[in-house]
C-alpha cells in the first residue's frame, strides 16, 4: 500500500509540483491550502496520513501554528512533518524545530532532493 502524505501549501502550483513528485515516486497525496485546510483534511481522513509537507507562511493558519496542533494529537506524535519554505533563517528552522519539525527543505526546491528527505525522515 503507499504510504499518505498531505503537502499543505497556499501556492497551488507548489502542490502541483509537490503531488507530480511525490505521484511519480509512488506516493498518495492529499493536498491542503492553509493549515485550517489541513487539520479538518486530518480529522476526516478515514487512514491516518505517513507524512506532512508544509509551508511555513499561509494564511489562516501557518505552518508553525499548524505543526504543534498536529503534535498535539497523539495519532501523529511521531509522525514526520517537513517544512518547505523559502524561509532559511535559522531562527526560523529553530522555531519549526521546537514546534516539532522533523526537517527543512528550501524552496525552490530539485525532485530528487525532496524524495531523498522523505525517504531518509520516514526510513524507506
Amino acid at each position: 500500500m503507499a504510504k499518505r502524505v498531505l503537502a499543505v501549501d497556499d501556492s497551488a502550483t507548489v502542490r502541483a509540483s509537490v503531488r507530480m513528485v511525490l505521484e511519480q515516486a509512488g506516493y498518495e497525496v492529499e493536498l491542503a491550502a492553509n493549515g485550517e485546510d489541513a487539520l479538518k483534511k486530518i480529522d476526516m481522513a478515514a487512514e491516518r496520513f505517513h507524512l506532512l509537507i508544509t509551508d511555513l507562511n499561509m494564511p489562516r493558519l501557518d505552518g508553525i501554528g499548524l505543526i504543534r496542533a498536529v503534535r498535539s494529537n497523539p495519532a501523529y506524535r511521531f509522525t514526520p512533518i517537513l517544512m518547505l519554505t523559502t524561509e532559511s533563517q535559522a531562527e526560523k528552522k529553530e522555531e519549526g524545530k521546537k514546534a516539532g519539525a522533523t526537517g527543512w527543505i528550501v524552496k525552490p526546491f530539485q525532485p530528487e532532493q525532496l524524495i531523498a528527505v522523505i525517504r531518509k525522515v520516514m526510513k524507506i
